[in-house]
């Protein structure tokens, strides 16, 4: 069984090599998102309409082997106040769901991920169509980005001392840069 965890040292651990895919999975659509095989930046890829999960999980199929993908980070929709919701408990049943593909999953708190491609795409000027269209893809990349930040963190020890230093990599501050 792959594994699914929220500890990005686990994650990291468990990831052999390659690019990594980031996942905003709603009720209709699944955002998705990749980023260089150095984890350094991540960018939106393509969404796609939710049917059936086995055609789901064929065009996740598709879309990790097309792009050489090594690792998932799956966006986890977190109640505010870091709870999980029944939203949240459809996600972690998707991720288990994932395991046919055989990679190990990141899951990774995606509070106001949304909010945060929303506000960028409003500030920019993008009309409510394009913005409609673009969204899932851009929380996915927002989503992802946090997480690869995270374990870049993780895998570079500053100063002699472990990057972890005691606090959580999975607690952004405030939140993801948007505030």
């Amino acid at each position: 069984m792959a594994l699914i965890t929220t500890s990005p040292a686990e994650f990291a651990a468990a990831v052999a090599s390659g690019r990594l895919a980031g996942f905003d999975v709603g009720t209709k659509t699944i955002g998705l998102a990749t980023c260089d095989a150095e984890w350094r930046f991540a960018g939106p890829a393509e969404t796609i309409r939710r049917t059936k999960f086995t055609q789901d999980l064929e065009q996740l199929r598709q879309f990790v082997s097309k792009n050489s993908i090594g690792g998932l980070i799956v966006g986890l929709p977190l109640n505010m106040d870091g709870s999980d919701s029944p939203r949240t408990q459809s996600v972690r049943a998707f991720a288990r769901n994932l395991a046919p593909l055989g990679l190990p999953i990141l899951l990774w708190d995606e509070r106001w991920s949304t909010v945060a491609v929303e506000r960028a795409m409003i500030e920019a000027d993008v009309s409510r169509a394009k913005r409609a269209e673009k969204v899932d893809a851009l929380a996915a990349a927002h989503i992802l980005q946090g997480a690869i930040d995270a374990l870049a963190n993780i895998s570079s020890p500053l100063d002699g001392e472990d990057a972890e230093n005691g606090s959580s990599a999975n607690e952004p501050d405030f939140p993801h840069g948007v505030g």
